[in-house]
């Protein structure tokens, strides 16, 4: 068979735009009658992250709080333009007719607005920075300037540096000769050495040091950054050379890669061939520069054109390069009052292990993270790996915790002489590394490992517990929203629903077998699998409350929105007078309330200490109304080319809680962001009493308490002999043997 060939983005496009001769790949055209209530996919995320910014200029928050937002902000940027600015830039270069379906933009246009929408929130992201920085100084933390060190400090960052020097690898670059590689989010020391003909580039990398150190000095804590440490001190690492200039570097590349159709191979290793994608990736174009403020007009074009950059993407910054080091600081120091004390999450699941199964049999149970723990999940998979009765355990992982206890508990099961099929997406953005490593693992362990399928990532929350019961086969079915990681769960809202709904087992148990033989599921009883199941049924639900006009009612909440066919349909509903309100934390490509089109629709974000992660969908009112919730979002990746999975709330306990949840959304006052006719947010005005709709939620689902179940009734006495004559042996056997 011949070997399969594993291409890079730019690579696929080409393959594509080669292949594109009848059009196969063209996005539909642009509606001209939806154009004007469509907005840009790009600029959405931009205006989102720009939302995750203004977070930090909240003075309520303690100061680490607000620094860890301004972390926030410039880790959602890095991946931005890792992947939507790295895909952009090779459509730009490979297919420039290409425009985007909603709007009508070609490539070149959605970048240069990406540009100038970035340098917009340059000098936002500088102020507040500044003004974090002196609460933490307020406070006791000094992040130090190296432009303003007085002598005992500048002693100490000495000291530092020396300990340091030996670590570091200076290297000199003559003008004739291109830089060396530099690493994707490395920063780098680069020096403009000597003049003329003698002139010659130093560069320094920072890769593989600690970002910061700390030191104590007067009852203040003092943070140096390793990267300006080493640029402050550069010049005794280029002893025999004039140094001009220095400034330090930071380089994104793009994150765009594609496994094309190499599982079509059966022969084809696809954990090894994820890893030679890994190993291409770090080598792939830079889309971005990074430079300290004040750098020469020499130094700027030497950057951009050794880079092969467009002047628009070469931005100077007056605050550090690379803020990832923000959520290490709360080990590495004393932050006692300079961050918030949230609460932890509630364990009031009161079962013990020998409980569920049972409780399951009964009642379904809903776990709401982070408010309440994930810990009873963890302990069913023991449970059922303990049990002699369960025969399978049947699970999807996309992003696992980086020391997992639910992988842990899977291989528990495995080794118990359990059947556990795991479904690992090793495709899962940024956790490809993490997925091949726990592959191995549970493959080791006993587990049956399946990589998913070719055209579609499984995204689909679903685990399934298949035990034998006197009645025949009985499921145990899990349905989330979000990752089997118990790092995210203290950190994302997110949903987990278990039950023994027989109808929803059997359309699980359909799922797992379909994977298994690399198909999708048409057809289901009770869930909604995407892609065939999901868009569909979505769509025929929001037709079905427009045909009620005024009395129909739909809310919608997802993190992202940007299906044109949902959409349409929703403006559709809106404009027969359906009252839609749609809770959109991130990306949303559709205008609310424009005259005519779509002033019945309402479109909230709620930016907290938590990020919103569930995904519930609620038609109707009173007693037709209906609930869903599920792992997908309203994007086209989410409704056409992955595998998701939604279930119907119809356990009273369910729907109750799911509903309060979004009832606590609306009336938030304090965190939430209110879409604007022309696409822009403006803060939700307090009125009343405030609420934080994160804080509420804490409170009311540490009081949803779920109590072990009552033991079964102990049996009778027997009742005394009516003659007072003692009962044969025989008869005293036999009633104790009942008894037993």
């Amino acid at each position: 068979m011949a070997a399969t060939t594993v291409l890079p983005g730019a690579e696929a496009l080409r393959r594509m735009a080669e292949q594109d001769t009848a059009g196969l790949f063209s996005p539909a055209a642009p509606d001209p009658a939806y154009t004007p209530l469509f907005l840009p996919r790009e600029l959405s995320w931009l205006a989102f992250d720009r939302r995750v910014l203004l977070e930090a200029a909240d003075t309520q928050l303690p100061p680490y709080e607000r620094l860890k937002f301004l972390s926030i902000y410039c880790s959602n940027l890095d991946e931005f333009y890792m992947v939507r600015v790295g895909g952009l830039t090779d459509r730009a270069q490979l297919r420039p007719w290409k425009c985007e379906p909603l709007t009508g933009l070609t490539p070149r246009e959605q970048l240069d607005r990406i540009a100038r929408e970035t340098a917009a929130q340059q000098p936002l992201l500088e102020r507040l920075y500044g003004e974090v920085r002196e609460a933490l100084r307020a406070r006791g933390v000094e992040l130090l300037d190296f432009a303003r060190l007085d002598k005992d400090d500048k002693t100490l960052a000495r000291r530092r540096f020396e300990e340091l020097r030996p670590l570091l690898s200076p290297q000199i670059i003559p003008r004739s000769k291109p830089l060396p590689f530099l690493r994707n989010k490395e920063q780098y020391v680069v020096a403009l050495l000597g003049r003329g003909r003698d002139s010659a580039v130093g560069l320094i990398p920072i890769t593989r040091l600690p970002k910061y150190f700390v030191f104590s000095s007067d009852g203040v804590q003092k943070l140096l950054l390793t990267a300006e440490l080493v640029r402050y001190f550069s010049h005794m690492l280029f002893p025999k050379q004039r140094v001009e200039e220095t400034a330090l570097l930071r380089v994104t590349r793009n994150a765009e890669i594609d496994a094309g159709d190499v599982m079509d191979d059966c022969d084809a290793d696809f954990r090894a061939v994820m890893e030679r994608l890994l190993r291409r990736r770090r080598r792939l174009e830079p889309v971005r520069a990074q430079i300290s403020a004040g750098a020469s007009k020499r130094l700027l074009e030497l950057v951009r054109a050794q880079l092969e950059l467009p002047k628009n993407r070469v931005f100077q910054s007056a605050i550090p390069l690379d803020l990832s080091f923000v959520p290490a600081l709360g080990r590495g120091m004393a932050l006692d009052g300079l961050r918030a004390q949230l609460p932890a999450p509630a364990k009031n699941v009161a079962l013990k292990k020998g409980d569920y199964l049972a409780y399951l049999a009964r009642h379904d149970l809903l776990i709401a993270l982070p408010y309440q723990s994930i810990d009873p999940f963890v302990d069913l998979l023991y449970e059922a790996a303990d049990d002699p009765n369960v025969t399978s355990v049947q699970i999807t992982l996309y992003r696992l915790a980086g020391s997992s206890r639910i992988a842990a508990a899977l291989s528990y099961a495995a080794q118990h002489g359990k059947r556990v099929v795991c479904v690992l997406e090793l495709r899962a953005r940024f956790d490809e590394q993490n997925n091949i490593d726990y592959s191995r693992m549970l493959e080791e362990s006993g587990c049956t490992i399946l990589y998913g399928l070719t055209d579609y990532k499984v995204h689909a929350k679903l685990c399934l517990i298949t035990r034998r019961a006197s009645g025949g086969i009985q499921y145990y079915t899990q349905v989330g929203t979000g990752n089997y990681n118990e790092t995210t769960a203290e950190q994302y809202t997110d949903l987990m629903m278990l039950t023994s709904d027989p109808a929803i087992g059997r359309d699980a148990a359909k799922v797992f077998r379909a994977l298994a033989r690399g198909e999708t599921t048409p057809e289901t009883e009770a869930l909604w699998v995407a892609p065939e199941g999901f868009k569909p049924r979505l769509i025929a639900m929001i037709d079905e409350q427009a045909a009620l006009g005024s009395g129909g009612y739909i809310a919608v909440k997802v993190n992202s929105m940007n299906d044109a066919d949902v959409m349409r349909h929703l403006v559709l509903a809106s404009e027969a007078g359906c009252e839609i309100e749609l809770f959109v934390r991130g990306i949303c490509c559709l205008k609310p309330g424009v005259p005519g089109r779509t002033e019945h629709i309402t479109i909230r974000s709620i930016i907290g200490r938590y990020l919103e992660h569930e995904r519930i969908f609620v038609f109707g009112r009173d007693a037709r109304q209906r609930v869903f919730f599920g792992s997908g979002d309203l994007l086209e990746r989410n409704t056409m080319r992955r595998i998701e999975a939604f279930a119907e709330a119809t356990a009273p306990n369910v729907r109750e809680e799911l509903l309060a949840i979004l009832d606590h959304m609306r009336r938030d006052n304090c965190k939430a962001w209110l879409m604007q006719p022309d696409g822009g947010y403006v803060r939700a005005q307090p009125q009343g009493a405030p609420c934080v709709s994160q804080e509420a939620l804490h409170a009311y689902f540490a009081g949803r308490t779920v109590r072990r179940p009552a033991p079964p009734p102990a049996p009778a006495p027997a009742a005394p002999d009516p003659s007072g004559k003692k009962l044969p042996w025989w008869k005293r056997f036999w009633r104790w043997l009942w008894a037993k």
